[in-house]
């Protein structure tokens, strides 16, 4: 069935735009927002972070484009699915350790419960 009424076609109007100027890759940053961007950016560690069990390397991009100090408590490693305190400071060859705690932690609680475990045992065997 033909349309009741003709369709009008309106031409599109020809500018002489070019691709930079249509904003395709966003607005340019003020002097002020490039400093702001470049102070926040040296707040955090400009090497590698890489996870001491299995040896991944983060990578920002496969992280939503988080910095790795930016991750929250419960961040696990990609690969290994490690904890966050688990990853350390790569520079050149060496590998460091985090100041959140390490492993301490874990190995002071776990020689702890072996020790108790041992006493109670000996306990339980004199008062049989």
């Amino acid at each position: 069935f033909p349309p009741a009424t003709p369709r009008t076609v309106i031409a599109p109007a020809r500018s002489a735009a070019t691709p930079t100027s249509l904003n395709v890759f966003g607005k340019r940053k003020t002097e002020a927002q490039k400093a702001a961007e470049a102070e926040r950016v040296a707040q955090f560690w400009q090497g590698e972070w890489v996870c001491k069990d299995c040896g991944y390397i983060y990578n920002r991009a496969e992280c939503a484009g988080m910095y790795f100090e930016e991750q929250g408590a419960g961040f696990r490693c990609p690969q290994c699915s490690g904890p966050r305190r688990r990853y350390a400071k790569k520079v050149g060859d060496r590998v460091g350790t985090t100041l959140d705690g390490g492993d301490a932690p874990i190995l002071l609680f776990s020689f702890g419960g072996l020790i108790a475990t041992i006493v109670f045992g000996v306990w339980a065997v004199q008062n049989l």
